[in-house]
């Protein structure tokens, strides 16, 4: 039997780690080659690091730091949306690519806060 971690079932994982593939899809085949160890690779990292601090998070027993790390992937997510607009300004990927990944971004980011609502949830009702 293959033991299935508590990440792996998150929806939020699953969706997250797509949107890596994605990421690495678009730096790779759109990016101009000057880019790879600049722009394109910052847009990888942060990408990997969304479901990287969600499979840390929870792998925590503290709420509060479960939180805290489900924020961490937040923020990455944000920061790759940044650097997509930033690659868009600079004629790398088109209108439409950003659109299309917008797409990605928007799901996870509902996921993200729907995941801390329900950390917060719980960690108020400890401390009642």
């Amino acid at each position: 039997m293959v033991h299935i971690f508590a990440f792996e079932r998150l929806d939020v994982w699953q969706k997250a780690r797509s949107f890596v593939r994605e990421i690495y899809n678009i730096t790779t085949n759109f990016f101009p080659q000057q880019e790879r160890y600049a722009l394109a690779q910052q847009l990888q990292r942060a990408a990997i690091s969304i479901v990287s601090n969600i499979a840390e998070g929870t792998s925590r027993s503290s709420l509060k730091e479960q939180c805290r790390f489900t924020e961490v992937a937040y923020g990455s997510l944000m920061e790759v949306y940044c650097q997509l607009i930033i690659a868009k300004d600079l004629n790398y990927i088109n209108e439409e690519q950003l659109e299309t990944v917008k797409q990605y971004i928007s799901l996870i980011s509902n996921q993200l806060n729907a995941l801390r609502n329900s950390q917060l949830k719980r960690l108020q009702q400890l401390n009642n």
